[in-house]
């Protein structure tokens, strides 16, 4: 029997789907080979047609699984365990049947079973015909997808083996490695943060008035974990405390969601300590003082009362703690007018020790796009950085993040 591969972050378990792309999975597993990764392979029966699980056990080194039921393999690995003894799940081709699947959560083959057993990130390299590529459940399982935290490589335009052109095409083996590849070189534990435990908060608040109405703003949290992805990327152990948001958890990531500005505090003091906390969640200053138990009815002619109180002021509470303050502290301050006083203004009011100061009026753009314009604010330095998209703007304040702790160290 050949041995198990190593668990560790460098192997790929690659999921084959039935379609007539399935032959370029076995050079992509000849790529990922070349670049020190090794592959475990699951066929689905749809693959089977397409290529032998000799052929792909002859590249990978390792026996080739199939089938959910076969005691042999239940004996030897299990499919918990199979989808847990890897460091990434990719599947390619990714049919729109399995898409369809794995958005819904079925688990009715040893394919479906182990993706949804796994707890480990998962790529899809999606493979189809333009017109099933394009269809409306195939888009909206595209969206369910991308929202539970899976990366999506492709697909590419061009002509396909139906006679079509168009979107659909599997993405080149080269492509898809080179993903796989840098997946591998930013993942947790590699990188110039390394050992560094980091907290992001993103997304707005809802602060309940009764059970079918609160209060909120109009972030989306992209900026939050735009941040956390980057620091992820470098290597750092980060956590990413949410308010409400469909965006998916990136990769490396630890996720935990949170309604309230409260729920919020309690996730924050419950992380400590830390090596720094970044605040980027657009925390509702105030909610409702009593919450209503019913649904406040409508009258004629009346309006409701709401009294308002205060919701606690996380930046500070976490920037003024006498004990297991992280060492670095960065708060957010999203303003409509005079960007650099106000925000100069949260600095020296909150105690943190860098603010990012970011323009929100609603010619901006910036709650909800995809583009950010932003002031680093250290004591009395301000250094501006231009418009930019908030992955751009992640990446440098990661950077800014990794001077710091070189500088603390040196």
């Amino acid at each position: 029997m050949i041995s198990d591969p190593p668990n560790s972050p460098k192997s790929v378990l690659l999921i084959i789907g039935g379609g007539i792309a399935a032959y370029k999975t076995l050079e992509l597993i000849r790529q990922l080979t070349k670049r020190g990764i090794r592959t475990r392979a699951i066929l689905t029966k749809a693959a089977e047609e397409f290529v032998t699980p000799l052929s792909v056990a002859s590249l990978t080194g390792d026996k080739v699984y199939t089938d959910l039921f076969s005691l042999t393999d239940e004996a030897e690995m299990g499919h918990i365990q199979l989808s847990r003894s890897t460091g990434l799940l990719v599947v390619a081709p990714a049919t729109a049947d399995l898409m369809a699947k794995m958005a819904g959560g079925h688990a009715n083959d040893l394919a479906t079973t182990t993706l949804l057993a796994t707890d480990k990130p998962v790529m899809i390299a999606p493979a189809m015909n333009v017109r099933m590529w394009q269809h409306p459940a195939t888009q909206r399982n595209l969206k369910q997808l991308q929202a539970d935290g899976v990366t999506v490589i492709g697909p590419d335009e061009g002509d396909m083996a139906c006679g079509e052109y168009g979107p659909g095409r599997l993405a080149e083996p080269e492509v898809i490695a080179a993903r796989i590849a840098d997946f591998f070189d930013k993942s947790v534990g590699n990188g110039p943060l390394a050992g560094r435990k980091i907290l992001v908060t993103a997304g707005p608040t809802h602060e309940p008035i009764d059970p079918v109405r609160y209060i909120a703003n109009h972030s989306s949290g992209k900026q939050g974990f735009a941040i956390a992805a980057s620091l992820a990327k470098r290597g750092a152990e980060v956590t990413l405390v949410s308010g409400p948001s469909r965006l998916g958890t990136p990769a490396g990531v630890k996720r935990i969601d949170v309604m309230t500005a409260a729920e919020m505090l309690a996730a924050t003091e419950g992380l400590l300590p830390l090596d720094a906390a970044i605040f980027a969640a657009a925390v509702a200053d105030w909610r409702v003082a009593t919450e209503a138990t019913q649904k406040i009815k409508k009258r004629e002619g009346e309006l409701p009362t709401l009294s308002l109180a205060e919701n606690p002021d996380i930046l500070a509470a976490i920037s003024r703690r006498a004990e297991h303050r992280p060492p670095l502290v960065i708060g957010f301050a999203a303003e409509t007018e005079q960007i650099i006083e106000n925000g100069r203004a949260k600095l020296a009011k909150k105690g943190c020790d860098w603010i990012v100061a970011n323009d929100v009026s609603p010619s901006s753009g910036t709650f909800g796009g995809d583009e950010n314009r932003v002031f680093l604010l250290k004591g009395e330095d301000v250094e501006g950085w231009p418009k930019q998209g908030k992955d751009a703007v992640a990446e440098s304040l990661a950077d800014r993040i990794i001077d710091y702790f070189e500088g603390a160290s040196s």
